[in-house]
């Protein structure tokens, strides 16, 4: 789950470099900034026994990430394919960290 993240956020640094000035530094810096959150609270997830609550707040950020890229396509900063490709990939990316998340519930981890 972690290497399909790092996927999203790669991908998605790529295309904010192509938004305009006048976005790049405002709309661009906020994706950018949820995508590489999102990696980082996944891979301290994997890497820690604490794992719930930043399964949560990963959850939080793949839901504001997708706001965000919602933003972008009624912007025209994105075209409609590659909104449809990035939404594949957080759909996938939630649908692990709730499974994951409730498979630490189920052990009675925190």
């Amino acid at each position: 789950m972690v290497q399909r993240a790092y996927d999203l956020a790669l991908w998605l640094v790529q295309k904010v470099e192509k938004f305009p000035r006048s976005f790049r530094f405002s709309v661009g810096d906020r994706v950018i900034a949820d995508a590489l959150d999102l990696l980082e609270e996944l891979t301290e997830a994997a890497y820690t026994s604490d794992k719930a609550a930043l399964l949560d707040y990963a959850n939080r950020e793949v839901n504001s990430l997708r706001m965000l890229l919602r933003l972008t396509v009624d912007l025209k900063l994105l075209a409609a394919a590659s909104h449809e490709f990035a939404s594949g990939k957080m759909e996938e990316t939630g649908r692990m960290t709730g499974g994951w998340r409730k498979s630490v519930s189920r052990r009675g981890q925190t």
